[in-house]
């Protein structure tokens, strides 16, 4: 007798994955929004929001590194989202470009992770874990710097 996906449910490395995907959009959608507040009460709301972007060189360097980081994400994420049978894609795509990138990205990345089915675990190394753990913690604190102004 085998056992099927819907009985064992999720590999825990999996649910794992999928909770450090939420707690990033969580993260995005609380650190790009509270700046974005801040252009909601100017008349010309998101037209000084995207003027501000490009008020210098550091301000147009990280601009146009999201824009094509969100085209190169977009591809993949369409073609994965053929691949693997993740639906509304496009929602993720127009949520990207209305809300943040940096929130729909992970939030596409459980819906696709829900979807392939693992039949092994995903297995990280120790280094892996530990450089990722590091990753995690400077970009944490680097955004906290840059959000709190």
């Amino acid at each position: 007798m085998t056992t099927s996906r819907a009985e064992t449910g999720l590999p825990t490395s999996s649910k794992v994955l999928c909770a450090a995907y939420g707690a990033i959009a969580v993260a995005a959608l609380i650190a790009t929004w509270s700046q974005n507040v801040a252009y909601l009460h100017k008349p010309s709301g998101f037209v000084d929001f995207w003027v501000a972007t490009k008020v210098n060189p550091a301000s147009r360097s990280i601009t146009v590194d999201i824009i094509l980081f969100g085209l190169a994400a977009t591809v993949w994420m369409v073609i994965e989202a053929r691949k693997h049978g993740v639906r509304f894609v496009w929602l993720y795509v127009v949520g990207g470009g209305l809300i943040a990138i940096s929130v729909t990205f992970p939030l596409f990345l459980i819906a696709r992770e829900l979807r392939i089915s693992r039949t092994e675990p995903t297995r990280l190394g120790p280094v892996d874990t530990t450089a990722l753990v590091l990753f995690a913690a400077a970009s944490l604190l680097f955004v906290t710097w840059i959000d709190v102004g």
